[in-house]
This record gives structure tokens, sequence and C-alpha cells, in this order.
């Protein structure tokens, strides 16, 4: 175990972590299995990558007018301090000590080198994984969960509505409301509420108030129901569901856990801390691999080595989503409604078109039709590789990692590690040496469902047909002539 010690760690003028790393040597050697850093060594700033790229996504449009939206309309369901975010173009953002003091019951979060797992795939290549799931509700989301619960109290916000999949998002919101002492209402996509029970009970243990979506309690639930009374919803359902409520009530704001530039920020403490810990294990990766759904995680762990990258830096940076919904490998970069209804503001992304409805996988935080407009642009100017994988072999790289490493994988998580797997047999086949790191960003305690239907032999490889995918992509397309 390699801890970062020395007397004078802080904050370096970039906003990441300084300190020396001493005692127990700088893991060169390959002996190590845990890279920690000290609570004194957390970044106090989040890095804003929309500084570095030189193209960057066009505005958020009207869904009506199709204008760039104005600061006034965003600010019916976010806070003026959020919207300050997403649009800044400063490198470092202070991160708040409320939101530092928080960030200390999981923060820093460990840095593991595979070792059992390089054994076991007989490979050369170094194996690096970044465990989110020490966090209270189990994944990565806590990390702009807080910073949204904080701001919006600041604004002097009452409540939060979302929307939520798997439900880690909802899970992480309802633990952040409840530090601040918010309510707080959970649209859960109704595949996701009745696969996952726990999921949902830990919501409601924090205080949060869960709806299956689509819902009677609004316009946008009650049309998904009356058109398909079994629809099993989606995120751009409950999206829609969530945004609607928050737009008809003063004392209530949207939070959403993904895709906008401001949740990828405040997920960069995680690249942040992962860079410091490479650095104590001696080494740098030659990629770096996370999976994505709206790119919250992904962004989190890639962007602070992307600014390496923008600096002349070799690497490579693998965003793998699962093939039931190929959004950045099958998809359109135009732009699209974030949701169903038609609430929220058109972003220039990757999509499959707002409308369209994925089968119900387990991996369901993986399953929405858009992604972030800034990974997007990334994938689109190729600075990020995008990949899809199969449901079953992505099931079987999670109990192959679960074998040998010991912690089960979220479906989510998984994704990555399917990746991360294939990379390093690559390097075995190529005979050479290869550096990787992976976003680990959730345990699977509540997907057990999910292992059981894998190991029950019940689950299937889905791969979205191609006719749906353009028929869904036609109706965008007349959807803009109009």
């Amino acid at each position: 175990m390699v801890r970062s010690v020395g007397s004078s760690a802080g904050v370096g003028q970039n906003g990441g972590v300084g300190g020396n790393s001493g005692a127990g040597g700088s893991g060169r050697d390959g002996k190590y299995t845990k890279f920690l850093l000290e609570e004194k060594d957390l970044p106090r700033a989040w890095y804003n990558i929309q500084a570095d790229m030189s193209r960057l996504p066009g505005p958020p449009l009207h869904p009506v007018t199709r204008e760039p939206m104005k600061p006034e309309e965003l600010a019916r369901i976010f806070p003026v301090t959020l919207l300050e975010q997403e649009m800044s173009r400063e490198r470092w953002i202070p991160i708040p000590e409320e939101v530092l003091d928080i960030y200390r019951l999981w923060r820093p979060s460990p840095l593991y080198r595979a070792h059992r797992l390089e054994k076991a795939l007989g490979t050369p290549a170094h194996i690096y994984y970044k465990w989110e799931g020490v966090s209270p509700a189990g994944s990565h989301k806590p990390n702009t969960a807080v910073a949204q619960a904080y701001y919006n109290k600041q604004a002097g916000i009452r409540r939060l509505t979302t929307e939520t999949g798997a439900g880690q998002w909802g899970s992480a919101l309802a633990l952040a409301t409840s530090f601040f002492g918010m309510e707080c209402r959970v649209y859960m996509v109704k595949v996701s509420y009745e696969q996952k029970p726990y999921r949902r009970l830990l919501m409601q243990a924090w205080g949060a108030e869960v709806i299956p979506s689509p819902s009677p309690l609004t316009e946008a639930g009650r049309r998904i129901l009356a058109e398909n009374p079994e629809s099993p919803g989606s995120l751009g359902v409950a999206i829609s569901e969530a945004v609607e409520e928050a737009a008809s009530r003063a004392d209530t704001n949207y939070s959403l856990g993904s895709v906008l530039n401001h949740v990828l920020l405040h997920q960069t403490v995680i690249g942040l801390e992962a860079k410091k810990q490479m650095e104590l294990a001696g080494e740098y990766p030659d990629v770096v691999i996370g999976c994505v759904g709206g790119g919250s995680n992904f962004g989190g762990l890639a962007f602070p080595f992307l600014a390496d990258k923008f600096a002349g830096r070799e690497l490579r940076a693998v965003a793998v989503e699962p093939s039931s919904c190929p959004t950045l490998t099958k998809g359109r970069f135009t732009y699209d409604l974030a949701d169903v209804a038609g609430l929220t503001p058109m972003l220039q992304m990757y999509t499959l078109g707002h409308d369209f409805m994925p089968p119900a996988i387990h991996a369901g935080g993986l399953r929405y039709h858009g992604d972030s407009p800034l990974i997007s642009v990334l994938v689109r100017d190729g600075l990020i590789e995008a990949r899809a994988v199969d449901q079953l072999p992505t099931f079987e790289a999670a109990v192959t990692f679960a074998r040998t490493e010991g912690f089960l994988p979220a479906p989510e998580s998984a994704h990555a590690i399917r990746a991360a797997i294939d990379e390093a047999l690559a390097a075995k086949e190529a005979g050479e040496k290869r550096v990787i790191l992976f976003g680990f960003s959730g345990h699977g305690h509540f997907d057990l469902s999910a292992y059981e239907a894998y190991f029950a032999g019940r689950l299937q490889n889905y791969s979205y047909p191609e006719e749906m995918i353009a028929a869904s992509l036609a109706r965008l397309e007349a959807m803009a002539g109009k």
C-alpha cells in the first residue's frame, strides 16, 4: 500500500493535489496493490475541460423556437451557479469547503493494481482501476449530487426532482439531499424500479420519494401510458416527468446526474486523484477506459488525462457503451431533445433520437438515447474512441473480475472491465507491455438479479436493429425540418 505523505501536501495552481510519495516506496517495483491519498490531498478545484478544447458543442437551443436558450429560461429549473459552471471557460472551478467536508467521508477513493486479473489473463499489461464503489451510495454519482444539492440549497431551493435508471443516481441524490435537509422525488425507470427493489429502498432510507416512470403524476407520463400502458419506461421519459414537475413549482429545481457540462466537471475529482495515484505507482496509462451512458463516469476519469493529450502526450481514451444502446457508435451527431416530451433544451450530441425506447437490459444506467455534448464533440474530433460491447461478454468479464479481484461490479462498470480485458489480451497477443486504467464506477450488490439471470442462462445479447435506429433518426430529421 502506498500513501501520499510529506510535510507539504496541498493545492497547486492547477487545482490538483500535491505532496510526496515517501512512505512505502513509489510502487515502481510492482509489488503494491493499493495506492492511497490522504484527505489533505483532495483536489481543491474541479478541472474544466472546456478551457482546453479547441471546438466546443453548440449552445443549448430552445425546444420550440430553436434559438439559443437564455440564462433566465434555464434558471427556471437550475440555480445560477450551476448555469455559470455549465458555460464557464475557466480551467479550474474551486470546490466549496462544505462540499469537500462531505467528500471526505469517502474521498480520496483508492486506486488498485489488478495483479490477480493480470495473472489470470497471462498478459504483460498492467491493469489499474479507480474504485468509486466506496461512496455511501456505492458509485461515483455522489461527486456531483453533493455539489448540486449544495448549490441548490444556497439558492433557497427546498426540493429537487430527478430521474434514475439503475438507481445509482437516484440513490446519490437522495443521499445528498438528506445531508442538506432537502426533499427529493425520484422518477425511476419502471423496468429498473421492478428489477432493483433494494436500490429503491435505499433511496427511501435516505428520505426520497420514488415513483415508477412513466407515472400518472405528470402530463408526460400520462401521455406515454395512454399510448402503451405496459411501457417499461426510459431515461428520456423519466427526465420529462422530473423536469415537468420542477418547472411547475417555485420551490423545486431539477437535478441531472449525467450529460451536462457541470455534472462532468464535478466528476473530475476522480481523474485528478487518479493522476496523482498513477504517479505513486510510477506509471502513466497508455489507455483510459470508462463505461458511457450519459458520460459522467467516463468524463470524470478521462478528462484530467485528456488535458495531457491536449498538451501533446500520447494517450488513448476509450468510451464503452452497450450494443443495445449504441449512441456513440451508431447514433448521429446533431441537435436533439434530452427528453421524450420536449420539455428540455435541445443539445448538440450523438443521439439515437429522443423517442428511442431501449430494451430492458440490466445496465439501466446506460440506457440513454443521447450523450454528453462534450464527449460527443471529442468523439467526433477523434480524441476519444467509442466502442460497443454485447451483454453476455460483458457479464462474462464481470464474473472473471469478481473471481480474481473479489469486487462484484455493477453491470454498467462491467462494460469498462470488458474493454480493459480486451485491451490486456490484445497486449498479450502483441507481446507488448500496456498500461491500462479503467473506471470502476460502482458495486453490483443491488444487481444480483442480473447475475442470477446470467447464471441461469436467461440473458441474451441484443444489438439494437439498424432499421429501428434509422426510423428513430428519420423522425428526428422530420422534427428538425418543421
